[in-house]
């Protein structure tokens, strides 16, 4: 399956993948991270049932703090 997360094309063998399984898979390890599947912001809490597809556009935002 080919996936665009931020924006870059990716491809995996899988024909469908968790959002968890995504980021564990791109290595997204970020404590203060959100997720956008085609648009739609995914709830933390729901990281490891939803499921992205193949042609899904995947964008992953990490909140950074500094002063």
């Amino acid at each position: 399956m080919q996936l665009s997360v931020n924006k870059r094309n990716v491809q995996f063998e899988a024909t469908s993948l968790t959002v968890r399984q995504l980021l564990d898979k791109m290595r997204y390890t970020f404590p203060m991270i959100f997720v956008r599947v085609n648009g739609e912001i995914v709830q933390k809490d729901r990281y490891a049932e939803q499921v992205v597809y193949d042609g899904d556009h995947v964008d992953v935002f990490h909140l950074m703090s500094g002063g």
